[in-house]
C-alpha cells in the first residue's frame, strides 16, 4: 500500500468496542503517521 501520510483521519461507521479504530492506529503508528485523529458517526452501546 505504501507509506501513509504523518497526519490522518480515520473514520468509522460505528463503534463498539473501538478494537477496529485501534487497530488501524496501531498500523498507521507502525507505517510512520505521526498524528492520527478517529471519529465515529455513532456508537453502539
Amino acid at each position: 500500500v505504501g507509506t501513509p501520510p504523518p497526519r490522518v483521519l480515520i473514520v468509522d461507521d460505528v463503534t463498539t468496542t473501538g478494537a477496529t479504530l485501534s487497530e488501524v492506529a496501531r498500523v498507521l503508528r507502525e507505517g510512520g503517521a505521526t498524528h492520527r485523529y478517529a471519529v465515529a458517526m455513532a456508537r453502539e452501546d
